[in-house]
């Protein structure tokens, strides 16, 4: 598959080069040979390591869309669980969070297709995004979509130790559909999902997924759920 830079990392990439080229390129002139093989090196790989970071590959979920939930990120599957959402849905559903460390893909995709019918971003803490209060206490970015059968699904981007910057594109009453971005968070984070109960999970905690591409459960729509009050 094509993989190409995502445009959020577009200024942070020039202004590295700018700031790596400034330091080696004097070295080379001037300094002795020895440390400016050693300062290439260093720098060199570590630019390389933020270009990792920002890469935006071109995925397409290849499985059938109905009713398939499929993985809004690239990480670690390090919470299954049946939990009460009080922000948006208020009632009790299965929380499936993945983490994301920085040499995952950090691009976003929307987990379900359907319409968004919530979208708020809440100011707060920077915890490690693998502890369970992370969730409710870090900085944290809500978006509810609500698919074709009238089921709501919650995805909720959280800021992690490294993270400083949750950028989410869906907003109220725009389509979702599988194959798109619907945001990118900045370095190690997190990316939780509140489904409905009876909803069929196909991973377990530990799995490994790829975001636009792992399904990681199917809907049931006959299946009675709670509504949000």
């Amino acid at each position: 598959m094509r993989v190409k830079i995502h445009h959020e990392g577009t200024h942070i990439l020039i202004a590295l080069l700018v700031l790596v080229l400034g330091i080696c390129v004097p070295l080379w002139i001037w300094g002795p040979v020895p440390l400016a093989i050693v300062m290439t090196a260093v720098w060199g790989v570590f630019y390389l390591l933020v270009v990792n970071f920002f890469r935006s590959p071109k995925r397409a979920f290849l499985g059938n869309p109905e009713n398939a939930v499929v993985s809004s990120a690239d990480g670690r599957v390090v919470a299954l669980e049946e939990v009460y959402e009080d922000e948006y849905l208020h009632c009790r559903c299965i929380q499936l969070s993945v983490f994301m460390s920085v040499l995952n893909v950090h691009a976003n995709w929307f987990p379900v297709d359907g319409e968004v019918v919530f979208a708020r971003h809440h100011s707060g803490r920077f915890m490690a995004a693998y502890l369970p209060k992370s969730s409710t206490e870090n900085e944290r970015s809500t978006v509810v979509i609500k698919t074709s059968q009238g089921q709501n699904i919650l995805m909720r981007q959280v800021a992690g130790a490294m993270a400083r910057r949750i950028v989410t594109y869906a907003t109220t009453g725009v389509d979702a559909r599988i194959e798109d971005h619907m945001g990118f968070i900045k370095f190690g984070s997190r990316v939780d999902l509140y489904l409905p109960l009876g909803t069929e999970i196909f991973v377990k905690v530990g799995d490994k997924t790829v975001g636009g591409v792992t399904q990681i459960g199917l809907l049931h729509p006959e299946i009675t759920v709670s509504q949000p009050e």
